[in-house]
């Protein structure tokens, strides 16, 4: 009996033992999950540290916030951003203008957000959504690290991230660039010998929303924009500017000086005139002209400037004309038709060049009339 007993203490203390173990092996494998978890955890946290504030997005972001701030000069400053040797022999790159390379001529870029990150050979791609001047755009940047400082790396644009707008405006040497103004001949090339229909190559930052307008005394045009959203891209821009009513005023009072000065011309071919007569008989007493009515002109774009499409109009003549065949003497008081036409250039001092032509031959005068 007392054998019996030892052994069923023995055995309930076996079962104490079990139990006591039983709760340390479950905060073992407790404390072992939760320090996967925490691993994890950890692990996430430093991958996200690096893409915020180490990794390509973060560069690209970086360079984006720049712009929406409008720190131009800084953004210039970035690694990378600067075009190289290869990058300056594409297409009109080498000549263009870096007049817009600055804060008075960035559009507002707002929204910026980093959709993916992949690599591409050597290069990492990091694509981007934003709102560009109200618009949304996408864009996609290449970047590459240029080295390491302490334990974090550096990072560069493998391709810069800049464009070309090349501009054209029609109508005017100058115009507005997202409301900072360019003078055609100071940015080109070949300065005032720049041929008027050349567009204009203008570096740019992308991504950008760039919008030309023009308000001069001789035109006006809004509402022409573009988004430079790939980087290295050359994206052309044509604008028409609309003469205004000012300018019209002007070629109209020129136009009737013009017309003013022939009539007081007493021949019947007034000289650099588009109205005049051929008279087949004896003129007796110097011609008097007059002009009744003007005509009222309007302009058309034409290349680089202005032209007068042609416009009817009527000249008044008097004069006495002797019959050779039988020496009657007949007044004529009647109606000159004629067109007027011309065209309108600027110079390179800014001022405007108006010629009037006329596309009519002068009408004959038979002896009957």
């Amino acid at each position: 009996m007392a054998q019996s007993g030892a052994g069923s203490e023995t055995r309930r203390a076996r079962r104490r033992r079990a139990r006591r173990r039983a709760p340390l092996w479950s905060d073992l494998l407790v404390l072992g999950v939760v320090g996967i978890v925490l691993a994890a955890a950890l692990s996430a946290g430093a991958v996200s540290v690096y893409r915020t504030f180490y990794g390509p997005s973060a560069f690209v972001t970086r360079y984006l916030t720049l712009l929406s701030e409008g720190r131009a000069a800084d953004a210039l400053r970035l690694p990378g951003v600067a075009l190289d040797t290869s990058e300056l022999d594409r297409g009109s790159f080498r000549t263009a203008s870096d007049a817009l390379l600055r804060r008075a001529a960035l559009a507002p870029l707002t929204d910026v957000t980093v959709t993916s990150e992949r690599p591409e050979q050597d290069a990492t791609a990091v694509t981007v959504r934003y709102r560009a001047g109200g618009h949304p755009g996408t864009s996609t940047f290449l970047v590459h690290r240029t080295g390491w400082i302490g334990i974090a790396p550096t990072w560069g644009f493998a391709q810069s991230p800049l464009a070309v707008v090349s501009v054209l405006v029609r109508g005017s040497d100058r115009y507005f660039v997202n409301g900072f103004e360019i003078d055609r001949r100071q940015v080109a090339a070949k300065g005032v010998d720049a041929p008027p229909l050349e567009a204009v190559p203008l570096l740019v930052f992308s991504p950008g929303l760039y919008a030309v307008s023009v308000k001069t005394a001789a035109a006006t045009a809004s509402g022409d924009a573009v988004l430079a959203d790939k980087p290295l891209a050359q994206v052309p821009l044509t604008v028409q500017t609309q003469p205004t009513d000012a300018f019209v005023e002007v070629v109209q009072q020129r136009v009737n000086e013009f017309l003013t000065q022939c009539t007081t011309q007493q021949v019947l071919q007034p000289t650099g005139c588009p109205f005049g007569l051929t008279v087949q008989n004896r003129v007796t007493e110097p011609p008097v002209w007059s002009m009744p009515t003007m005509p009222t002109v309007s302009l058309e774009p034409d290349g680089a400037g202005w032209k007068i499409p042609p416009t009817p109009a009527t000249a008044h003549v008097k004069v006495e004309v002797q019959s050779l065949f039988d020496g009657s003497v007949h007044e004529f008081d009647k109606d000159v038709p004629f067109r007027v036409d011309g065209s309108i250039q600027f110079l390179p001092d800014g001022s405007a060049s108006i010629s009037i032509t006329s596309p009519d031959q002068s009408p004959d005068i038979a002896p009957s009339d």
